[in-house]
């Protein structure tokens, strides 16, 4: 017995023992796993990507005509698609499938292994960050050559479609995060999430010329990060003249990034203050 002890506590460990994973590594090994389950989930991905598609086919068949002199509602209808995809894929994404996950109790295990906690969200956002480009770019794409959108012609527009884009995906994953810990259970989860969803979509110019709305509609709007996302994907998509059209008198870019990074430090502390790893049932 001594024997065998002694050779156990001398024997240097294997190649995959003395290999240690980074935190880099870590993350783009959960990311993959993210997106593998996302893509295997065929609700999430015609929710999350044909929808916001079939939306463009439908409108822009339907409204073909100008909102303005050389503004096509194609053009127009793209900013609040994408703005919406962004929001789709996270927010509501992760809005329904983290309490799913914390209801089957795949949480409470993750929490009790030695995996840092950081490295689950990791993989939420390198998820969210893929679909989301992904989706964009099909977008893009359709819109371009089905309705002949006209893409950003200069640098100084992909570099604000870049920003718009990052902050607003950023404020609403963290949102999303944090708004997953209202639902009671992953049965839920969709109930609670898609209407607060839908009802931004309406409220923020998604559908309809903002203008146009409800002067309260568009003071309740102003309070969440969509209709900013909206309105600075416009500037993007729309020629300068539009500016004068918005409730501002202009796009408001520097309003736009203000309102998008203070929802970002608010979905942060929302999710380091709410968020559950365990069911209420579990304690």
């Amino acid at each position: 017995m001594s024997t065998t002890t002694a050779t156990t506590a001398t024997t240097p460990p294997t190649g995959a023992a003395r290999r240690r994973i980074g935190p880099v590594a870590l993350g783009l090994r959960q990311g993959r796993l993210e997106i593998r389950q996302f893509l295997r989930s065929r609700e999430s991905v015609v929710f999350t990507m044909a929808f916001p598609v079939l939306m463009i086919l439908i409108f822009a068949s339907i409204f073909t005509g100008e909102i303005t002199d050389g503004v096509r509602f194609t053009q127009y209808f793209v900013t609040g698609m994408i703005a919406t995809g962004l929001m789709t894929v996270g927010f509501q994404s992760l809005a329904i499938q983290i309490p799913i996950e914390r209801d089957r109790g795949v949480l409470k295990r993750l929490r009790g292994t030695p995996m840092p906690k950081w490295v689950y969200f990791a993989g939420k956002v390198i998820m969210v960050a893929v679909i989301g480009v992904a989706e964009t770019v099909l977008l893009l794409a359709v819109a371009t050559m089905l309705f002949g959108l006209q893409l950003p012609d200069t640098a100084t527009k992909w570099f604000t479609l870049g920003w718009v884009s990052v902050l607003g995906i950023t404020a609403c994953t963290l949102c999303g995060i944090a708004f997953s810990s209202l639902a009671h259970s992953g049965r839920s989860a969709s109930a609670v999430a898609t209407p607060v969803s839908l009802v931004l979509q309406f409220i923020s110019g998604v559908f309809f010329v903002f203008t146009s709305l409800p002067g309260w509609m568009q003071q309740v709007a102003a309070l969440f990060p969509l209709k900013w996302m909206c309105q600075g994907l416009r500037s993007v998509f729309l020629p300068e003249a539009f500016a004068t059209q918005e409730p501002g008198g202009s796009f408001e870019l520097g309003r736009v990034a203000l309102v998008l990074a203070v929802w970002c430090v608010i979905g942060l502390v929302l999710c380091l203050t709410t968020f559950r790893w365990t069911t209420k049932r579990d304690g």
